[in-house]
């Protein structure tokens, strides 16, 4: 089989490296890949936004199954474009996808199902915002109602960084962004929980504690994350029910009563206070970098799962899973999540053994010259299974700084929750 994956990150290096590891499949194909999917596919230079190009590449070299990685291809509707040509194409098409492309579509989504969610209001001009702010008590998350890389949600603890994240988000610091949602604070703890669909049914697709800020002891800015470990120390049968029959039911009914189904990976953000589960957000594709951290887990054949998604008979398939503890460490370019340098040579990637528990996943980087070099924020991906998630990290943390890149930083506190 040849297979085509959309994007460019450590999620489709992630992608790349587990199907790879299937003997059904003999070509791969990255669009546009980068200098680590290059070393098990081919990276093909078409730009994600290029529905035309990607469909004409797929048709002319027989690709079987696309597999796109990234939102912003998904909330485009890349997915209905190419199934329009009779392309087969794992990931929720352009209604589906509003439950990320819209945080009020998923805000409404709650109101009308009574899934569980913070109190919110939706506003349309700074004026009104401000307004709201003057007789709200703190803290108060602000959310951009678009696309923002995972960046565009401030937490405000008083009225002088409300209006800051007012006049942000209505000055197009995260796009185009027509509304904005204010939200109640809720006080307790995050976990991203992966479910996969076929439009039919769905499975449980593993947990993982995502690291958001830039900072250790999870201070400073929001980035697209600095690490993750999975399972989360949170789950349990019992939340895990909730979240299903609480939450995850309930937005498939309602997208079914708009005439749509669900297929592809579904992330639920949450928040859980005292064992209930609270939803922050929705992705329409799996986490980055919890792709990452689950990934490495997974004993069942990858490209069965995508196949049987898109057959709609995931009830055929048995999902297996490794017991082990995962955890995952980015490794970014100095400066991130504000300006940095790019192009810069990172050396010393040869000097770097693997064993069999051991990865190393590329996300913003290129290779020239059989050079690689740093091109965007987050560069690399660094994940351990091990029996215990301080092991884990003692191993990647190891790596790193045989790596030693200068031009580099990372936080050695990723599962601080859950390592003495």
């Amino acid at each position: 089989m040849k297979i085509g994956i959309i994007g460019s990150g450590g999620r489709e290096h992630a992608i790349c490296k587990s199907l790879k590891n299937s003997n059904k499949i003999n070509k791969l194909f990255c669009f546009p890949g980068n200098a680590g999917t290059e070393e098990i596919a081919e990276n093909i230079k078409i730009d994600m936004n290029d529905f035309e190009s990607i469909k004409t590449f797929i048709i002319d070299n027989n690709i079987d199954l696309v597999v796109v990685g990234p939102e912003q291809p998904l909330v485009s509707g890349l997915v209905d474009y190419l199934e329009k040509f009779k392309i087969k194409v794992f990931g929720p098409n352009k209604k589906a996808s509003q439950l990320e492309g819209s945080k009020i579509f998923t805000k409404n989504l709650c109101k009308k199902f009574h899934i569980p969610t913070a109190k919110f209001g939706i506003f349309e001009n700074k004026k009104e915002a401000y307004k709201f702010l003057l007789s709200s008590n703190f803290p108060l998350v602000i959310k951009a109602d678009n696309l923002a890389a995972g960046k565009g949600v401030y937490i405000c603890n008083n009225k002088i960084e409300g209006n800051i994240a007012i006049e942000e988000i209505f000055n197009g610091k995260f796009g185009d962004a027509k509304n904005l949602l204010i939200e109640e604070f809720l006080e307790g703890e995050e976990m991203s929980f992966f479910t996969i669909h076929d439009g039919k049914t769905f499975k449980y697709f593993e947990t993982a504690q995502d690291h958001k800020r830039v900072l250790e002891g999870d201070k400073g800015k929001n980035t697209g994350g600095m690490g993750a470990y999975s399972p989360s120390r949170l789950i349990n049968e019992e939340l895990k029910n909730k979240i299903i029959n609480k939450i995850i039911k309930p937005t498939l009914k309602g997208l079914s009563e708009l005439g749509t189904e669900y297929k592809g990976f579904l992330y639920t953000g949450l928040m859980i206070v005292k064992n209930e589960p609270f939803l922050i957000e929705y992705n329409v594709r799996m986490g980055d970098p919890e792709c990452q951290t689950i990934l490495p887990k997974l004993k069942t054949d990858l490209i069965d799962i995508f196949l049987a998604c898109c057959e709609k008979r995931l009830t055929d398939v048995n999902l297996e899973w490794s017991q082990e503890k995962s955890l995952c460490i980015v490794l970014c370019s100095k400066g991130y999540p504000d300006t940095f340098k790019r192009n810069i040579e990172i050396e010393n990637l040869k000097k770097l053994n693997l064993n069999k528990n051991e990865y190393l996943f590329h996300a913003g980087t290129s290779e020239k010259n059989g050079k690689v070099y740093a091109i965007g924020g987050r560069v690399l991906n660094f994940i351990s299974l091990a029996h215990d998630f301080k092991f884990a990290r003692e191993n990647i943390i190891k790596k790193l700084k045989i790596l030693n890149w200068s031009d580099g930083f990372y936080r050695s506190d990723i599962g601080h929750r859950v390592i003495k």
